[in-house]
């Protein structure tokens, strides 16, 4: 630390970094230095440093460089997903705290690599699942751990786009990315699913994966970011799972960047319990985030009703912005010595139930999974 202050390498410094990490952090300069920039396009780089460094911070376009500084406490690791894991385990090695983006991996197999790497390090781990940090999850999360929705058993996890394939950065490119909608979105939607459950245990999956209007010139009509190329997508469209937890439980999961279906809802949820139940409604079709929560109640069924505040997905820093939030207890976690919100267990879990479906689509047949067995 300098000046009391962690000092931060940002890796990465493309749209996730603008995005989210970046403003957030420059409002928390109480707590941290963006000391250190690094893009294998130095004039992201450049252009980071200008927008949020200081005269003192570095660029970098190699990360094992940006590593090699001592002065550096924390990395946030905003690549492509499947520069996660090499860059995460080398970080660990270093002797850094790591942020990683969503998803922890683009395969369990590098999730656990990081797993191992960050249990050697000593050091803390997280991953930015920053929807957790919205008002109306955060009171849907305190209902079902108050018992409130009773035994949860069956759930939906949402994150359906009409159109809204991303046309930027390096979204279509499998290699790059490990798939599409499922591992990018699907990912939140699957994240909170689990944590209202508070159910780890997934014992098998079962997926249909499509790749059927990515490569249609007609189908990129409408889309919200504009027209994509055709010929250059390769990743899938729209993915659904069917989830078996060990208890019995079950998660019915569903993801599209396109998709011809009149309603929009990402990073959303639907939960069905023994007392009562309960959804979360954000997207493009809802002008507001909504929190429902269902129940009888004096011989009559009653819906109970939250509204939140904006859509899902962009971030401009705020303190009212889960972005802000989500980088305010990560920074305090490593200050104060204590566990960040999102435990990277718990984002290993996110994987393999994404892998699983994705292997699900490609043979036609149940996935059994081994959960937290495979990191012990």
């Amino acid at each position: 630390m300098k000046g009391g202050k962690l000092q931060i390498g940002i890796i990465g410094c493309g749209g996730i970094a603008n995005g989210k990490h970046m403003p957030a952090l420059a409002k928390l300069n109480e707590l941290c230095t963006m000391a250190a920039f690094c893009d294998i396009v130095e004039e992201r780089a450049v252009k980071a440093k200008s927008e949020y460094g200081t005269p003192d911070s570095k660029v970098y376009t190699d990360y094992k460089k940006l590593l090699e500084d001592d002065s550096i406490d924390v990395v946030h690791v905003l690549t492509p997903n499947v520069l996660h894991c090499p860059i995460t385990v080398d970080a660990f090695a270093a002797g850094k705290h790591v942020m990683s983006e969503k998803p922890m991996a683009s395969t369990s197999a590098d999730a656990q690599k990081m797993l191992q790497a960050w249990k050697k390090s000593g050091k803390q781990f997280t991953i930015g699942y920053q929807n957790r940090f919205r008002p109306e999850v955060q009171a849907l999360h305190t209902a079902c751990e108050n018992g409130e929705l009773g035994d949860i058993y069956y759930a939906k996890a949402h994150a359906v786009r009409r159109r809204a394939v991303p046309t930027w950065g390096v979204f279509p490119n499998k290699a790059l990315q490990g798939g599409g909608p499922l591992i990018d979105i699907g990912t939140h939607a699957l994240d909170m699913t689990l944590w209202m459950m508070s159910n780890y245990e997934p014992v098998s999956v079962y997926g249909s994966v499509f790749y059927k209007l990515g490569h249609l010139p007609q189908a990129t009509e409408g889309n919200a970011f504009g027209p994509w190329d055709p010929q250059a997508y390769e990743v899938e469209d729209s993915a659904f799972g069917m989830i078996r937890m060990k208890d019995g439980s079950t998660i019915h999961l569903e993801a599209s960047w396109a998709l011809n279906v009149r309603e929009s809802k990402e990073a959303s949820t639907t939960l069905c319990g023994t007392l009562a139940g309960a959804e979360i409604n954000s997207g493009m079709s809802f002008k507001e985030d909504e929190l429902i929560i269902n129940r009888g109640r004096n011989g009559i069924l009653m819906d109970e009703r939250m509204a939140g505040g904006g859509n899902v997905a962009y971030f401009e820093g705020g303190a009212g912005d889960p972005g802000y939030a989500e980088a305010r207890q990560w920074l305090l976690a490593i200050l104060n010595g204590t566990q960040p919100l999102v435990h990277p267990e718990q984002a290993f879990i996110v994987t393999q139930i994404l892998e699983g479906i994705y292997r699900s689509g490609e043979t036609g047949a149940e996935v059994r999974l081994k959960g937290l067995e495979a990191v012990k």
